[in-house]
């Protein structure tokens, strides 16, 4: 099932997008715990699609692709490597990447697979990963890479706002073991890979930071960006495409 989060008139709602993604028929309340139809049907192209999900926190993993990891100029580390990106940097499909031009001069699109945890955990064994997953959706980490170099760390470089486009929606049947991954800029492709060279795969990262913290309903994992990552201009579009489940795209402007 194809899970979205959508406005209409002044209201905002849930729906599963059915009809090959024609048509979005609204779900009373929250998807957790079941969902439950309303009988409202409306057409994609009469609703403004978000952000599938406003998580509490977006946990990242660096250098999760070998290929990756050495464009940046290092090896894979051991264990994953966590960084946190702020609520505030959520945006959905078709909202633009704001560019903060008067702080930063190299901002780059970083393609990834999004995990959506779908109830409260805490401390879960690999074999149960799979059991508190929602869903998955497509992201986009985006990253001020020259603010990343001269802080030595990732916070102001990768917590923006509008730094984390999510969607378009969440696929919850989609198997996340070996997908195709790719990014094109301005309809050029850039970064292509499988989710399969995953140095930590998905259940893996979900014990991981589960046992570093509590991990709440609509909470994202974002699983790491293969090689091929670079820099975005303002006025240029960035679409980030998964196998199973659709693309994202986000049309940069200027902040300032």
């Amino acid at each position: 099932m194809r899970i979205a989060r959508f406005s209409k008139g002044d209201g905002v709602a849930f729906g599963a997008v059915e009809d090959g993604g024609e048509v979005v028929a609204r779900i009373n309340g929250h998807p957790f715990g079941g969902v439950e139809f309303t009988g409202e049907r409306f057409p994609v192209a009469e609703v403004r699609m978000l952000a599938p999900m406003l998580p509490s926190k977006v946990v990242c993993i660096g250098k999760n692709y070998a290929d990756h990891a050495r464009e940046m100029g290092g090896e894979p580390p051991e264990e994953p490597t966590l960084f946190l990106k702020p609520s505030t940097s959520v945006i959905g499909p078709g909202e633009p990447i704001a560019y903060p031009e008067k702080l930063s001069s190299r901002v780059d699109f970083e393609g990834e697979l999004a995990v959506v945890i779908g109830r409260l955990c805490r401390d879960v064994p690999v074999e149960r990963a799979h059991d508190v997953i929602f869903g998955y959706t497509c992201a986009n980490d985006v990253t001020a890479r020259d603010l990343q170099k001269k802080d030595g760390q990732w916070t102001r470089a990768k917590g923006f706002d509008t730094f984390c486009p999510l969607g378009p929606w969440i696929e919850t049947s989609v198997d996340p073991s070996d997908l195709a991954i790719t990014t094109a800029l301005n309809g050029d492709l850039r970064q292509s890979a499988r989710t399969s060279l995953l140095l930590h795969d998905v259940p893996a990262l979900v014990a991981y930071v589960t046992s570093v913290m509590t991990l709440l309903p609509g909470d994202v994992i974002l699983t790491g960006t293969p090689a091929g990552v670079g820099p975005m201009a303002v006025g240029d579009e960035v679409s980030v495409g998964i196998e199973g489940i659709g693309t994202l795209t986000n049309r940069v402007i200027s902040r300032d």
